[in-house]
């Protein structure tokens, strides 16, 4: 467990942070200006808070009041930046045994790397240079992974392209992983907890899933990025139709293309705004997804719009609808509707596993 509780002033900028990451990717979350960057290199060592405590597990990375202040390279913090800073003039395999020989052939076989050890960065995709940086910050055993927006330089194709291997790190490396990203849909494929910063302070963090769900932070995510994540599994293939059949805890629904393995767990985001409510169970309707479901919350915005939280089954959803609508509707926490998810809605970036 990585534990940061600090205070730094940056001129008229005041970080004032406290949060714990388990072991998984914790997502610092938020706009421009908010503290991300500045709180993972304050972790790294690279800045230095003026209070608090930074610690992972035992070790005490840093300690005002005990007068400890660890340098970076005494931290077993691996760093991945936008850009990966490899060496041109190295192999790859060079480029990776500079950061350590820890574990090697583990860390080519989770990342893939076996067929690109004797190019240089020169001859690599911007996916391929992030995977050997990965690589290269993973060779030193580090106890604490850095990664500071590793994807915002990559086009679409080449975010699709690391992303599964970033999930298997997740999966495999059992360390907290720091992964400052201001894209909610990498957030909410990756990350495992959520720290959401604003103006330098902790607005909300906990398990992705709870906090993605809730009514109050989609102001703080934006009206047309908020939408639940939901961990289900795929029970079936509808072949002739070209659909997978996924099962959670609030019933089943029906995605497009072959989304995994039967039994294989997979991760859905579900945007607000591609949920439809109803009061009834609707009839002659297009829509393949229809969830019973309880409200749960309902949050009003500054604008026209209504934020409502969802229970289906144990699981969170959440739905935009207009302020007009939720008085038409007369919607109420404790209130039994129905969830409408047209199975377009979820595109390819919102799946992951």
């Amino acid at each position: 467990m990585l534990h940061v509780a600090i205070g730094k002033s940056l001129g008229a900028f005041a970080l004032n942070v406290a949060f714990d990451a388990p072991a998984g990717v914790t997502a610092v979350f938020g706009r421009s200006g908010s503290g991300k960057t500045s709180v993972v290199n304050a972790v790294a060592g690279l800045l230095q808070p003026d209070a608090g405590k930074i610690a992972v597990g035992d070790k005490v990375l840093y300690d005002r009041q005990c007068r400890i202040n660890l340098r970076p390279q005494h931290r077993s913090v691996g760093y991945v930046f936008q850009d990966a800073r490899l060496f041109p003039h190295m192999s790859v395999h060079r480029n990776l045994t500079y950061g350590g020989t820890h574990d090697m052939a583990r860390v080519i076989d989770v990342l893939g790397l076996g067929d690109l050890l004797h190019r240089r960065p020169a001859g690599l995709s911007g996916g391929e240079k992030q995977r050997v940086a990965l690589g290269r910050a993973l060779m030193s055993a580090p106890q604490i992974l850095a990664m500071d927006e590793p994807l915002a330089a990559l086009d679409a194709p080449r975010k699709a392209e690391i992303l599964p291997y970033i999930e298997r790190l997740r999966d495999e490396v059992q360390i907290p992983i720091l992964y400052v990203s201001h894209d909610v849909s990498e957030v909410a494929r990756l990350a495992t907890t959520l720290v959401i910063l604003e103006a330098g302070q902790v607005v909300a963090s906990g398990p992705v899933g709870t906090v993605l769900s809730r009514p109050d932070v989609v102001p703080l995510l934006g009206v047309r990025d908020a939408g639940a994540v939901i961990g289900m599994k795929v029970a079936g293939r509808l072949l002739d139709d070209g659909l997978t059949e996924l099962t959670f805890s609030g019933g089943r629904i029906l995605m497009p293309g072959n989304l995994g393995k039967l039994g294989q767990s997979v991760r859905l985001r579900i945007p607000a705004q591609d949920v439809i409510l109803a009061t009834e169970p609707p009839k002659g309707i297009s829509a393949l997804n229809v969830l019973s479901v309880t409200i749960t919350a309902l949050e009003q915005g500054r604008g026209p719009g209504v934020a409502v939280g969802l229970r289906a089954g144990t699981d969170q959803l959440l739905a935009r609808v207009t302020r007009r609508s939720a008085g038409r509707m007369g919607l109420a926490v404790g209130q039994q509707v129905y969830a409408i998810i047209k199975a377009t809605a979820v595109g390819p970036e919102d799946i992951g596993g």
